[in-house]
């Protein structure tokens, strides 16, 4: 589950393999999905994705353990269940639900667009940045998340072959979802900026 395709060909498992993912896809965008990102090879993607979720929520849960949801159970268990909650049903869900609405947005727009199973992959490694947002700074929290929307776009143009803008258009509604509500974008947009408030919504994770 958590091998992956390297750029010199051949696979690495295991935590190795998901850092040289984490750092690469961060360091060298281009290289990364031009040739780590591979047809029907989704598994390591959504490992990386519910990788990215227990890294953030798992920062965010030790800083405020009040965050967690009201189980009927001891603090540290609740928070144990939320993360759990989060990193095993709503990270998989989420990821193949958005990737499935880029992928209606990539058929009107790039119809020679690669398969389903590359979206998958390059929604999860473009929310790399987003392991950084539990610690709850706004700050970081904003930055993140356009690292990791211009990630998905450039993802989605060299990986389905298209040009910035229709990669930009198929991105937008999935980016948003993800980045914007989901890893708490819009929220930290609106502690950033107060006068945006009015023209985002602030809902996160």
């Amino acid at each position: 589950m958590t091998t992956w395709v390297e750029p010199e060909g051949g696979r690495e498992r295991g935590p190795l393999g998901l850092a040289k993912a984490f750092t690469q896809v961060l360091v060298n965008p281009a290289t990364f999905f031009e040739e780590a990102v591979s047809p029907g090879d989704q598994a390591p993607g959504l490992v990386f994705a519910m990788a990215v979720v227990l890294v953030s929520q798992g920062t965010r849960l030790a800083l405020e353990p009040g965050r967690a949801l009201a189980f009927s159970a001891p603090t540290w268990l609740a928070a144990v269940l939320t993360l759990a909650l989060a990193v095993l049903l709503i990270a998989p869900a989420a990821l193949h639900a958005l990737s499935a609405v880029e992928t209606l947005a990539l058929a009107a727009v790039a119809p020679d667009r690669g398969g389903v199973s590359e979206t998958v992959q390059v929604l999860a490694y473009a929310s790399a940045p987003c392991a950084f947002v539990g610690v709850g700074v706004p700050v970081v929290t904003f930055a993140c998340g356009l690292w990791a929307f211009a990630l998905l776009v450039a993802g989605t143009r060299i990986v389905h072959d298209t040009s910035l803008a229709r990669a930009a258009v198929a991105a937008l509604v999935p980016g948003a979802l993800a980045y914007g509500s989901g890893f708490g974008w819009f929220a930290a947009t609106a502690a950033l900026f107060p006068w945006a408030a009015d023209y985002v919504p602030v809902a996160g994770v």
